[in-house]
């Protein structure tokens, strides 16, 4: 086989593997669902980030970002993080029947959706991304996967639909709901309902609080090396002087 021919199967090779990755950039290019830490557990808390793109042209921009949550999952409680520019919103609905979870407390009234609006200024232009973190729970106890159905607003009033299910073959659809799987609940357990609602607020503290007892311990562990590092040179300086001073006087006898 001639080298012109090898030359043109590499070309064609690359231009395949360019190809798929680019295929591959705009079809990840949707909103998604991120979990940045433990994998959330059923019946327990999540802490999640919306990743979200901005795709329309200059110079349109996305204004406002709305994720639903179903309300058969049953959230009771949802925080979101501060975010410089934009306000966020969480709505509540009453349920037609209360849902009781697994500590036995009923939910009459869940989250239903979080909205969050860009103040002027602020808006995600079309290279733009942002990413929007809640913290909510109890999840549910009979699904594997909780699905987020998000709708991505743009300044000429254009709304994106990101509600899409993905097929149980995986095939990804156009527009994808963002989707969180979740662990199965561990034997023994605790009672994850006694877990803060703010859990990923609150992990800083938390975090301070380790690293301060491990600060403390690490400096007591150094003081008391210290000590003994001294108490050893003592003796060693007192078993020299006392060494010196019976050599001196052996000479003295002799």
């Amino acid at each position: 086989m001639s080298q012109h021919v090898f030359k043109r199967a590499g070309f064609l090779a690359a231009t395949v593997g360019v190809a798929g990755l680019l295929g591959t950039g705009v079809a990840s290019a949707h909103v998604t669902a991120n979990v940045y830490g433990p994998q959330p557990t059923k019946g327990g808390y999540a802490a999640i980030v919306f990743r979200v793109p901005s795709e329309e042209k200059d110079p349109l921009t996305t204004t406002k970002v709305a994720v639903e949550f179903k309300a058969d999952y049953g959230i009771g409680s949802v925080r979101t993080k501060p975010l410089p520019g934009w306000t966020a919103e969480v709505t509540k609905s009453k349920l037609p029947a209360p849902i009781t979870k697994d500590n036995g407390t009923q939910i009459t009234e869940a989250v239903t959706a979080v909205t969050w609006t860009a103040q002027p200024g602020s808006e995600l232009k079309a290279t733009d991304y942002q990413e929007f973190s809640v913290s909510f729970g109890p999840l549910p106890t009979n699904v594997d996967e909780v699905e987020f159905p998000a709708h991505q607003t743009y300044s000429d009033g254009k709304v994106v639909d990101w509600n899409q299910p993905t097929p149980a073959n995986g095939e990804e659809p156009e527009h994808p709901a963002p989707a969180v799987k979740l662990a199965a609940k561990a034997a023994g357990d605790g009672d994850h309902a006694a877990m803060a609602p703010g859990t990923a607020a609150t992990t800083g503290e938390h975090t301070e609080a380790a690293a301060a007892t491990s600060d403390n311990t690490a400096r007591w562990l150094g003081g008391a090396g210290l000590l003994v590092g001294a108490i050893g040179l003592g003796v060693g300086a007192g078993a020299t002087i006392r060494a010196r001073k019976a050599t001196v006087k052996s000479g003295g006898n002799s």
